[in-house]
């Protein structure tokens, strides 16, 4: 079997915040200390793959996919993403350079109504990022769209309507079309289901792994919900408080945590049975972790998400 090639490598990556004292009396305001929103984080995605990063809110997930965006220049450390056969300073790029490791990178938000524009049709959504790298020329770009829609399960005649026209699953498969428009590499979804209907979240993140399968895309997947996580991940990154505590494959971790803030997450999941549920309450004191960090507690079920049949490319 051949060694998986990294695409997407962190090393030892910051990004402090600045805090600052506000102005008083015509008194220019002044720093008083730094946020660390992420600190040390070190990460190796390999091509083809779909990596799993949880923890509570607050942790420093999104600010990561953000620093592996360049939305913000880390204050330290290294981010190497694999074009072509070259690896690439993602954190030392500028001008043009910076403008094509775009087409490499794409974001999946987690909000499908405040991430598409109420302005834009459909078309012009799905068509911005085309025609913003010059894609080609308008008719190469409108049978892009058109491809797109088709990809992702929507009705090819619907181009020329309006965000508010769709629900929120179809929302998200327009602006999971708007990702895949410029074939990207990587594709870091940030959250994706998190705002949908737990039935309609099966049916994208069937989408999402159909997806993968055709295109060959690698995921770098963003989630506070572990059933979603199990269910879509190969590995899995546990994130606390900036840093990263623990990587496993994804059955290791279930089945063996190793460090206590994994534990707490795990113990936090909630079975669909009772039974199941009241056993694994009372083994988790029996571990002796009396250290462990105590998250906020979320509602989260232990399973394949959803209900929903199979059929990913219906929209829902």
């Amino acid at each position: 079997m051949p060694e998986p090639q990294p695409l997407l490598v962190l090393r030892d990556v910051t990004k402090h915040f600045p805090l600052y004292q506000p102005a008083l009396l015509g008194f220019a305001r002044r720093q008083v200390g730094v946020v660390a929103a992420v600190e040390g984080v070190s990460l190796t995605v390999h091509r083809g793959e779909t990596v799993g990063l949880v923890g509570e809110s607050g942790c420093g997930k999104s600010t990561t996919a953000r620093l592996i965006l360049r939305v913000f220049q880390p204050t330290r450390g290294e981010i190497l993403f694999k074009a072509d056969d070259t690896m690439l300073r993602v954190d030392a790029l500028e001008g043009k350079a910076l403008r094509a490791l775009r087409r490499r990178i794409q974001l999946i938000f987690q909000d499908p109504h405040s991430s598409l524009s109420p302005r834009l049709s459909v078309r012009e959504i799905i068509g911005e990022p085309l025609t913003l790298h010059d894609y080609g020329t308008p008719a190469e770009i409108s049978e892009r769209v058109k491809q797109l829609m088709a990809m992702v399960g929507l009705n090819v005649q619907h181009l020329r309507r309006y965000p508010h026209s769709f629900s929120g699953g179809q929302r998200q498969r327009i602006g999971i079309a708007r990702a895949l428009a410029l074939h990207p590499d990587l594709v870091v979804c940030d959250e994706p289901v998190s705002a949908l209907d737990v039935s309609v979240q099966s049916q994208v993140l069937n989408l999402l792994k159909d997806l993968q399968a055709e295109l060959g895309l690698t995921y770098l997947f963003i989630s506070h919900n572990l059933a979603v996580v199990d269910y879509v991940a190969d590995r899995i990154a546990v994130m606390y408080a900036g840093r990263i505590v623990e990587m496993a494959p994804k059955r290791q971790l279930f089945a063996h945590p190793r460090h206590p803030y994994t534990e707490t997450l795990l113990a936090a999941v909630l079975s669909p049975d009772p039974r199941l549920r009241s056993g694994r309450a009372a083994a988790s004191p029996s571990r002796g972790r009396t250290s462990s960090p105590g998250p906020r507690r979320r509602s989260v079920v232990r399973s394949t998400p959803g209900g929903a049949p199979r059929s990913s490319r219906r929209s829902a």
